[in-house]
């Protein structure tokens, strides 16, 4: 039974799209903005990476408010980026969307086509096997090439060591991921204890990039897990900050012994 599908037009969003376009074209028209008159594509993409890390700080912290706003800032410099390119008589916004939707129906045959597959993990599958006839790939070309180099470390961690699972290139279970944590750490203790500096950062490396294993199998995001840690120290060291406040008192003031019993009061509170 065939599952393709039609893609309806929604001309409220174009008609957003098309405000949104003129605006830009008005900061960078004539009697515009002399700051965005100036931009180029590489200074706006400074401005774009941040914006992003926005969204994804807005989207963690659950405040749908702030998501729309750090969304439409997103959004926004994709028009700016867009309107400098069309102006250079390269691409226009049009051309970029047509690009990713066609890419989009093309990687998803099960759903436009009559592809079948039963599971996700087929559907990545499929996934890398297009991808692979796509842009004239050469068949030496390495798989860990579609990521892209300038990824935070940690989210190109996991991108790589997911690839190279894709193609069988992996543990086989949870377990003996946490074996070769423990074989990491091992490492790295002899390490710290051979005052090799060099040995050091290798080893640590390689109990992070082992972690990232762990996460994937746990079927987590390291870097999730990573922020909402983060998210929790910080609570409960603010915690602290604030009852050591209003004894009159601050953390150098105090013994390590009752950092540590605060400390455990706040685990207890926050």
């Amino acid at each position: 039974m065939s599952t393709k599908q039609n893609m309806p037009a929604n001309p409220d969003v174009s008609i957003g799209i098309e405000r949104l376009i003129k605006l830009v074209k008005i900061l960078r028209g004539e009697n515009g903005c002399p700051w965005d008159q100036k931009q180029t594509p590489e200074s706006i993409s400074v401005y774009i990476a941040e914006e992003v890390h926005e969204l994804v700080h807005a989207i963690q912290s659950g405040n749908s408010d702030e998501v729309c706003e750090e969304l439409g800032d997103v959004i926004f410099l994709i028009m700016f980026i867009a309107e400098i390119y069309k102006k250079a008589g390269l691409f226009d916004i049009k051309t970029a969307i047509d690009s990713v939707c066609d890419k989009m129906i093309r990687r998803h045959p099960h759903v436009f086509e009559d592809s079948t597959v039963n599971s996700v993990g087929d559907i990545r599958k499929q996934w890398r096997k297009i991808k692979k006839t796509e842009k004239g790939r050469s068949a030496k070309a390495s798989i860990l090439d579609s990521v892209p180099s300038g990824l935070p470390a940690l989210m190109r961690a996991y991108r790589v060591s997911e690839r190279a699972a894709g193609v069988g290139f992996d543990w086989d279970s949870i377990a003996g991921v946490l074996e070769k944590v423990d074989e990491e750490i091992d490492e790295f203790k002899d390490a710290v204890s051979e005052h090799n500096e060099k040995k050091i950062k290798t080893e640590f490396g390689d109990i992070l990039f082992t972690l990232v294993n762990v996460a994937r199998f746990a079927k987590i995001h390291p870097e999730t897990a990573l922020y909402d840690a983060i998210g929790k120290f910080e609570k409960r060291f603010q915690y602290m900050e604030k009852e050591l406040s209003a004894d009159g008192r601050d953390m150098e003031s105090i013994s390590y012994e009752d950092l540590e019993l605060l400390w455990e009061k706040a685990k207890k509170s926050v």
